[in-house]
C-alpha cells in the first residue's frame, strides 16, 4: 500500500528474497542464543559479585552484560540488512530491471524516521540508517545498465489495480473515496470505488462503477465477479447467478471465482441448484485443495443430495486444510465407513485420518507440556 509503482514493490520483494536466500531466520535464532549466553554469564558473575559484597559492581556487571547481549543482536541484524540490500540489488540486475524503485522506497522509509538522524544512535538500531542504505545502494544500482529502464506499463497497471482493490477492501470508504476521487476515471480508481461504495452500502453507485468497468473491459472476469458479489450480498441472488457464471466462463481456471458461483447456488437451498453447484465446487477444490470455503459449500451440497460419504469427506478435507486436525478426525472416520474399502475416496479419508491423528497427538503433547510448565512457574 505504501508503494507508488511496481518498481518499488519489486525492490521490497528483492530485499526480502535476500533474507530467504541467506537463511537469516534460522541464523538469527543462533545469534539470539549466543547473546543469551552472554547475558547469562553476566548475570552469574554479577550475582557472585553481589554475594561477595560488591553490590554496585555486581549490578554493573549484570547491566553491562544485558547491554552487550542487546548490542550483539542489533549488530548482527544490521549486518544482515546490509548484505540483504546488496543481494536484492544483485537480483534486480540479474532479471534486467531498474533498481530505482528500491531507492525510492528507502527514501520513503527515511522520511518516516521518527527522530532526526543527527540524534539517532546507529549502534542501537536493528537496521542501518536509511541514509546509509540509500548511499550504499546507489553505488551499486546506478552502475547497472538497467538503471534508466522504465517500469513496464502493463505490469504497473496490474499493480495499480491490486493496490486499488486492497484499498477498497481494507480502508474505510471515506478514506478510499478521498484517495480515488470521482475526477479520477482510471480503471484502478473505479475498481477502488466499487469496493468503497459496496462497504458503504451504496449499492447503486457500486453497481454503476462495476458496469462502467465491464464496459471498458468486457472480458475481465474480476469485474463480473465484483458485480456478482454486490448483487449476491444485497440479496439479489438470481440476478447474481448469470453474472458470476459469466465470470467463471471468462476465467475457467480461477477457483475463487468458481467458489463464489458455487456459494450463490448453494445459498438458495434448492435441490436442482445444489446439483448444479457440485461440479463447479469440485473443480474449485481440484484446482485449490486448501480452499476451505469451497469444501464447506461442497459438503453442504453433498448433504442436501444425501451423499453422506462425500459430505463427510468434504468436511474432513475442510478441517484438514485449515489445520484443525482434531475436527477432521471424526469426519474422516465417518467417510471411511461410507465408502468401500480400497476405493480412492476411502484411501483419501484414511490418509486424512492418519495424518490428523498424528497432528492431534502432537498438539495434545504440546498442551500437556505447556500446562506442566505453567504449574512449575
Amino acid at each position: 500500500m505504501a508503494a507508488d509503482d511496481v518498481g518499488e514493490l519489486r525492490g521490497v520483494l528483492a530485499h526480502e528474497a535476500g533474507h530467504i536466500a541467506g537463511r537469516h531466520y534460522s541464523r538469527t535464532r543462533d545469534a539470539y542464543q549466543t547473546a543469551g549466553m552472554t547475558s547469562i554469564v553476566s548475570m552469574v558473575l554479577g550475582a557472585a559479585a553481589v554475594l561477595a559484597g560488591g553490590g554496585d559492581a555486581g549490578m554493573g556487571l549484570i547491566m553491562a552484560g544485558q547491554g552487550m547481549a542487546q548490542g550483539q543482536v542489533l549488530a548482527y541484524s544490521r549486518a544482515q540488512e546490509s548484505t540483504t540490500d546488496q543481494a536484492g540489488a544483485s537480483y534486480l540486475d540479474d532479471i534486467g530491471v531498474s533498481g530505482k524503485g528500491m531507492i525510492s522506497f528507502f527514501e520513503k522509509l527515511r522520511s518516516q524516521e521518527i527522530l532526526a538522524q543527527v540524534r539517532q544512535d546507529p549502534y542501537m538500531r536493528s537496521h542501518p540508517l536509511n541514509s546509509t542504505r540509500i548511499m550504499n545502494l546507489r553505488d551499486i544500482l546506478e552502475k547497472s545498465e538497467h538503471w534508466d529502464k522504465p517500469v513496464e506499463p502493463d505490469l504497473n497497471e496490474k499493480f495499480l489495480r491490486l493496490k486499488a482493490k486492497l484499498a477498497g477492501y481494507l480502508q474505510p470508504p471515506s478514506r478510499t473515496l478521498k484517495q480515488y476521487p470521482l475526477t479520477d476515471t482510471s480503471i484502478s480508481a473505479r475498481y477502488a470505488r466499487v469496493y468503497a461504495y459496496h462497504k458503504a452500502l451504496e449499492w447503486d453507485l457500486a453497481l454503476a462503477e462495476a458496469d462502467a468497468l465491464i464496459a471498458l473491459e468486457p472480458d475481465n472476469a474480476y469485474f463480473y465477479e465484483i458485480k456478482g458479489q454486490i448483487l449476491f450480498e444485497n440479496g439479489r441472488v438470481e440476478e447474481a447467478l448469470p453474472v458470476l457464471e459469466k465470470a467463471v466462463q471468462t476465467a475457467p481456471q480461477e477457483p475463487l471465482i468458481m467458489t463464489a458461483l458455487g456459494q450463490a447456488l448453494v445459498s438458495q437451498e434448492n435441490l436442482d441448484w445444489m446439483a448444479r453447484a457440485v461440479p463447479i465446487l469440485e473443480d474449485a477444490v481440484r484446482l485449490d485443495r486448501s480452499n476451505s470455503f469451497a469444501w464447506f459449500n461442497l459438503a453442504r451440497a453433498y448433504s442436501w443430495l444425501e451423499q453422506d460419504g462425500d459430505a463427510a469427506l468434504a468436511t474432513a478435507e475442510r478441517f484438514y486444510s485449515v489445520g484443525a486436525a482434531h475436527l477432521a478426525l471424526g469426519h474422516a472416520r465417518k467417510a471411511m465407513q461410507e465408502f468401500k474399502e480400497g476405493t480412492p475416496k476411502w484411501l483419501r479419508a484414511q490418509d486424512i485420518l492418519f495424518v490428523s491423528e498424528e497432528a492431534a497427538a502432537k498438539i495434545l503433547k504440546q498442551q500437556r507440556r505447556q500446562r506442566r510448565a505453567a504449574v512449575v512457574h
